[in-house]
């Protein structure tokens, strides 16, 4: 299967027509064959995501709604467990048992979140004047690039992608060259509950390539990495 890039609501191949073989370092065998994206396929999540945020439907989302998305992405990956704890099995080569307490905490994660977003989160402050109220709110940055690592996958993506939707933001995800099939799940998972096109978008790839614009792009608001020094010295410049 090579159309496993992610970009404004749906499937696709890259544009090069590039794959990449991905294998099980357990023993070698191949898991599947992806999508290989360039700085173009990126570019154009990037755009997606923009004009999504721009049009505001998501962030317009009362928080609450966002929230129940979030409880029922929980649902899907607890009935789909089997099926998560397979693909983050056969890329990393860890043992089942370890996969499947992985997808406890990433549905724990996305319950986390999705009953924060439900909560007020303004803080009142107090004027000492009885005629003026003062109360801070949080808004959403914008775009986010969320670029995460080979180990524990699925749950560094958890981490960035269930707050980041929290929030009212869109974002492109660019997990780890090497361990691509628990994000492609994921995406299947929000597609499925009809998060509106371009709010989540996903792109697959070397880091030089297909990671390099959500650091360097100016319609990229926000990026959140985990990984190596040398890579994360470069992303901070």
């Amino acid at each position: 299967m090579s159309e496993t890039l992610y970009i404004d609501g749906r499937w696709c191949a890259a544009r090069s027509g590039k794959t990449r073989e991905i294998r099980c370092p357990a023993d070698n065998s191949v898991v599947g064959v992806v999508a290989e994206a360039s700085a173009d396929d990126t570019e154009a999540a990037i755009a997606a995501a923009r004009h999504a945020f721009d049009a505001g439907e998501w962030s317009a989302t009362p928080a609450a709604e966002r929230g129940d998305l979030l409880l029922r992405v929980a649902d899907q990956i607890d009935a789909r467990r089997d099926e998560f704890v397979r693909a983050e099995t056969l890329d990393t080569g860890k043992r089942p048992y370890e996969s499947d307490i992985d997808m406890t905490d990433i549905a724990n994660c996305f319950r986390y979140f999705g009953k924060l977003a439900a909560q007020d989160a303004g803080r009142v402050v107090d004027t000492g004047s009885p005629d003026a109220d003062s109360r801070i709110v949080y808004e959403p940055v914008g775009v986010c690039g969320l670029i995460t690592p080979w180990n524990y996958p699925l749950l560094q993506a958890a981490w960035k992608v269930a707050p980041a939707l929290a929030a009212g933001n869109t974002f492109v995800l660019k997990p780890a060259e090497l361990t691509p099939h628990t994000s492609i799940l994921l995406l299947e998972v929000l597609d499925g509950l009809g998060l509106p096109a371009g709010v989540a978008n996903l792109v697959l790839g070397a880091g030089a390539d297909a990671g390099a614009p959500l650091s360097s792009h100016p319609d990229v608001d926000l990026v959140s990495f985990t990984g190596g020094l040398v890579t994360g010295r470069v992303i901070a410049r």
